[in-house]
This record gives C-alpha cells, structure tokens and sequence, in this order.
C-alpha cells in the first residue's frame, strides 16, 4: 500500500515495510519530502481557543492540492490517505497540512469557502486497491491518447493522465498552441477507455514541472522539486543584470525565460539605484561622450566618444557624479584619456599552487648536485694514498668506444687546488685520523667482497673487435 508521496503520485512508491491508512510512520522523512508540502511549524503548539480548526489540506497527483472539511472529526495527520468528495463518486489524496495554518493556506491562494467540499472516511482497502489499479493504467492510457489525437490530426500534445480515485473520470492534460477541436476527440476517448472524459489545458511551464529534468546549472528544475508559483519573465530582467539577450541561453526547457531570472533581480535594483543613468553623456574638449557599458559589481561606467567609439575607458560611479555636476555647471570636463587613472596591479598569492607546474617534480636534485660541487676538498691526503693503493681484481668488461676516459676525481681537486689557494685542513686527534687511515686501506674492500653492482640505466654498447 503506498501513501502516495512520490512527487509524480505513482503508488507503486513505497515508504516502508510499515504502512497504513492512516499513512506514513516516518512522516518527517516521506510526507514532508514532498514539494507542495508545508511545514507545520504549529503542530508542537496547543491550540489556547476552544474550537479546533476542521479544514484539511489534501494533495493528489503532481501539483493538484485543494481543500476539504473534515465534518466528522475524523483524527487526520500529515500523511493520512483520505476518500473525498468528488463530482461524481469521490477521489483518493493524501493529507499534507492540518491545523491553523490551513486558513493561512486558504487566504493565501484566495480559495473559496463555500466551495470547499468533505471529506468522507479514512481510506480503506478497497479504496486503495481500485486507486492503485487505476494508476497503473495511466501510461498505456496516456500513449493510447496520444495516438488517437495523432490520427485525428490535432496540433496537440498530451502531457500528462490522471485517474480518480474511483476510476470514473480521466484527466488530460494538454498543451497546445492553438485552440484545439475536442468534439471528434472526446468521441474516440470515450469509445476507447469507457469512462468520463475531462481536458485541461495547462502552459509550458506547468509541462516542465510535470515533466522534470534537468537545467542548464547542472540541477534538477526548480519547477518540479520546490517552485510552486510561476511569475512573470521578461526582457528587462536581463537588461537590469547587464546579460545579453540571447534566447538560447535565457530560455529554459519549457522554452521560456528562466524563472531564475527573478532571484537576484531585487539586488540589482538596489545595486543600481547608485548608478547614474545609463544615457548619461558627458561634454568634453575633446568632444561628447556617451556610456556604452555599466560593471555592477566592481561599481564602474564605461565610456566612449561619439565620433571613435572603439576607445573605452573606465571611471567609477563617484568620479562619475563628480563630472556630471560639472556639467550642469555649464563647464567641460577633461579628455577621458586624462582623467584616466592607471590601474594599480593587484598582487595575488596563489596558496593552493595550482598554476605552479613544477610542483610535482623533487627539487633536491639539483640543489644536491650544486651543493657537492660547491664542497671544500678538505679529504686531499685520504684520497691520495687511496690512489697509490692496489685495487681489487676488475672484470673483465668491454669498454666503451665512444664515450671519453673521465678524469679521477684527485686529479681535477689537486688541478683546481693549483689554481686557487688551498685551504688548510683541521688538525686532528690521533685516535680519529687512525682510524681514518685504517678504514682507508685495502682491507676495507676486502670487507665487503660481495657488494652488489647496480645495473646502469643504459648498458654499454658491445665491441665488435672484441
């Protein structure tokens, strides 16, 4: 059994393994998830007037909601399956608000009372059997419509179906561009699904939120998950937020203006209420200027000159007022080019690196190599008798052809020790230097007979002659 608070009312929508008429128990995570739900921010407050409040807010498929009056004092909750009245038999929904705020609700929307309607029971099992069996027919019905509309030629679209409660009425949804014939159509629909025929025209965007989808900011549209009521867009919207009148990326998927075009439109009124007017122009010696663009944000009016207007130049608005006063003193302003002020640079630490490129490579590696090659000699003596020493037992390798003998180490330190003055080492205790000279000898290498030879990164080339 579901409690029907899936945005598009299927019931195949399940809120739980524990479900009943009288709805959800987890009323915070399903009933109120719903877009057309109203917080009951009351519902913790006792009533201090005598007389309970009998109206009941109750929502059926997508975005229909209407008000009912609970006659029988019937103990209704947030996420109760109600059987209402209905013209004819009676309809199936789900109550959403109860309580106080239903006459706030009622006020709101400028709702009727002497149209409001009651409510009968608690939906029972049958009841929700036959709610549910309908449901499941609303598509194969919805694809048979579209069909017979197609064949008859009516420059239509069904949008959306909707059964009652009962199963006796069908509601389609349409839009149109034109007025549309409905005497051969409501003929085949009800020839072919034997029941009530209802049509309801509705607009673009109510095809939107019933449709949903996707925005161009990445989001789902705000017409199917929160937006409830659709206000006029138009062109000046966009001329107010400086944006340029494109159709493609002004107009949504219901092919109209953005209704996002209306959020921040109250803070460039009060952002451009500072601005002088964008027809401003200013006399100069050199001749009039006009304002060709205006920077909300950074607070700054573009002007250029009537006769070469492809040289731009910036001022604040505060300059700006300051120039126009003068010329309603009847006096002529500077050439824009000397009331130009240089941009001062603004420096800018990047702390995150990003456009650093070398922040992945080891820096050491060079500073490592300049260090060692920047090192005092002070080791002359150690490698020297190293050098007059014998060497171990070399293998037999063949050598390279191409690449020339490298100089010994020694022999470069005591070239550039000729050169440059040669710095004295330290003295040294007797035990260290000893211990120096012993570790110095053969017998070091003897020690370690079976060191490992690393494999070079290129390998030498083989003789031929060899």
């Amino acid at each position: 059994m579901s409690c029907g608070c899936k945005t598009s009312g299927d019931s195949a929508h399940s809120c739980g393994p524990k479900k009943t008429a009288n709805g959800c128990e987890s009323v915070n995570t399903c009933g109120n998830s719903y877009k057309l739900s109203v917080f009951d921010w009351l519902s913790d407050i006792n009533n201090p007037a005598s007389n309970r409040c009998d109206l009941v807010e109750v929502r059926f498929k997508n975005d229909r909601k209407s008000f009912y009056k609970n006659v029988n004092n019937i103990p209704l909750h947030i996420g109760s399956v109600v059987t209402v009245e209905s013209s004819p038999g009676h309809d199936v929904g789900v109550v959403s608000l109860t309580g106080e705020l239903v006459k706030i609700q009622m006020k709101k929307k400028k709702f009727p009372e002497e149209s409001i309607l009651k409510i009968y029971r608690q939906a029972n099992q049958k009841d929700l059997e036959v709610w549910q069996e309908a449901r499941k027919k609303e598509d194969s019905v919805k694809l048979e419509a579209r069909k017979i509309a197609h064949r008859i030629g009516l420059e239509m679209k069904v949008t959306d179906v909707e059964y009652q409660g009962d199963a006796s009425k069908i509601t389609f949804y349409y839009t149109a561009d034109n007025r549309v014939d409905f005497r051969q159509l409501i003929k085949e629909y009800a020839g072919a699904f034997r029941t009530k025929i209802d049509m309801k025209q509705i607009g673009f965007r109510q095809e939107a939120a019933k449709v949903g989808g996707i925005g161009s900011c990445g989001r789902e549209l705000c017409c199917s998950t929160w937006l409830t009521d659709f206000r006029s867009v138009n062109t000046n919207v966009a001329r107010y937020q400086q944006l340029s009148i494109n159709p493609q990326k002004l107009a949504g998927q219901c092919g109209k203006l953005k209704c996002c075009l209306n959020y921040e439109l109250d803070s460039y009124l009060d952002a451009l209420s500072n601005f002088p007017s964008s027809s401003t122009t200013l006399d100069t010696e050199k001749g009039r200027a006009f304002c060709i663009k205006i920077d909300v944000f950074k607070k700054k009016m573009w002007f250029a000159y009537v006769d070469s207007s492809m040289a731009w130049y910036d001022f604040d608005i505060d300059l700006v007022k300051k120039l126009i006063a003068k010329n309603k003193r009847g006096e002529k302003i500077l050439p824009l080019e000397d009331l130009k002020q240089p941009d001062t640079p603004v420096h800018t630490i990047d702390l995150i690196q990003e456009n650093n490129m070398d922040r992945f490579e080891k820096k050491s590696r060079g500073n490592n190599r300049s260090k060692n090659q920047n090192r005092p000699n002070n080791s002359g003596q150690n490698q020297g008798g190293q050098q007059g020493q014998g060497q171990g037992p070399k293998k037999n390798r063949p050598e390279r052809a191409e690449r020339p003998e490298r100089p010994d180490r020694s022999e470069s330190s005591n070239a550039n020790a000729g050169n440059q003055p040669r710095q004295q080492p330290k003295p040294q205790p007797k035990a260290q230097a000893e211990k120096t000279d012993a570790a110095s000898g053969p017998e070091k290498k003897q020690q370690n007979p079976n060191k490992k030879n690393f494999k070079k990164k290129y390998p030498p080339k083989k003789d031929k002659n060899a």
